[in-house]
C-alpha cells in the first residue's frame, strides 16, 4: 500500500497514526502542495492529501481512506460498533478535520507554509484572528469535553483521539503550545496520544524537518 502525503499535514498525520495503531504496512510517498507526481494525481484528482494506492485501488481523503481500511481491517476496532460511540467518534473526526484543523490551518499556512514553502507573504491578520478569536473557544470546548478516562470516546483509543489531537502539532509549530495550567486536560490527553508509538516517530521526524525550515 502506498500513502501519498506530507507529514506536516494534520490529515496525513491522523492517517499515519491510524495505520500504526492497526499494524497495517504501508509506504509513505512524500508529496507537496500541487505536486505533479502521476501516482498521486491519479489517486487524488483534486490534488489533496492524503491519497492511497492499495494494490490498484485508488482513494483520496483521510476519512474515506480510514473508513475503507476499517472495513478491510476491523481489528483492533478504532471506530466502535456501538451506535452512540460510533456517532461520537464521527463527530470528533469532523471536529478535528474541519473546525480544529481549519483554525490551525489559518495559522500554519499563513505563518509557515506560505512564506517558507511557497515563497510569498502570508495573511498574518487572518492568522492572528484565528489564534485570538477562534482558537480559545475551541480549546475551551475540548477542555470541557475530555472525560476522566483520558479518551474522547469510551475507555480506549479511537479514531476520535487521533483526529482531534493531530491539529495540535501544527499549532505547536506556530508557537501556540497548550498551557497545562489553563488546559490541564488537553495537555495530559494530547501528550498521551501524540507520544504513542504510532505517532511519536513521525512527529519527531516532522519536528526535525520543521526546525530546519524555520531556521532557514
Amino acid at each position: 500500500m502506498i500513502i501519498y502525503g506530507s507529514i506536516v499535514s494534520p490529515f496525513v498525520r491522523k492517517l499515519l497514526g491510524y495505520l500504526g495503531e492497526k499494524g497495517i504496512e504501508f509506504e509513505l510517498q512524500g508529496v507537496g502542495i500541487g505536486d505533479p507526481d502521476p501516482g498521486f494525481r491519479a489517486a487524488s484528482p483534486l490534488g489533496k492529501m492524503p491519497a492511497m494506492d492499495d494494490d490498484g485501488f485508488l482513494l483520496a481523503d483521510s476519512s474515506a481512506i480510514i473508513h475503507y481500511l476499517e472495513a478491510r481491517h476491523p481489528e483492533p476496532p478504532l471506530i466502535p460498533a456501538d451506535p452512540q460511540e460510533r456517532g461520537r467518534v464521527i463527530w470528533w473526526e469532523e471536529f478535528g478535520d474541519t473546525v480544529f484543523a481549519a483554525c490551525g490551518g489559518k495559522m500554519f499556512f499563513n505563518r509557515i507554509v506560505s512564506p517558507k514553502f511557497l515563497g510569498r507573504e502570508g495573511d498574518l491578520a487572518a492568522a492572528a484572528e484565528a489564534e485570538t478569536e477562534e482558537l480559545p473557544k475551541l480549546l475551551a470546548y475540548l477542555e470541557s469535553a475530555i472525560p476522566a478516562s483520558g479518551y474522547l470516546v469510551g475507555d480506549r483509543l479511537t479514531l476520535a483521539d487521533l483526529a482531534a489531537a493531530s491539529p495540535l502539532v501544527n499549532l505547536r509549530h506556530c508557537g501556540s503550545c497548550i498551557d497545562a495550567a489553563t488546559h490541564p486536560r488537553i495537555a495530559a490527553w494530547s501528550e498521551a496520544i501524540l507520544s504513542r508509538p504510532s505517532l511519536a516517530p513521525w512527529i519527531a521526524k516532522e519536528e526535525r524537518m520543521m526546525a530546519k525550515v524555520l531556521a532557514a
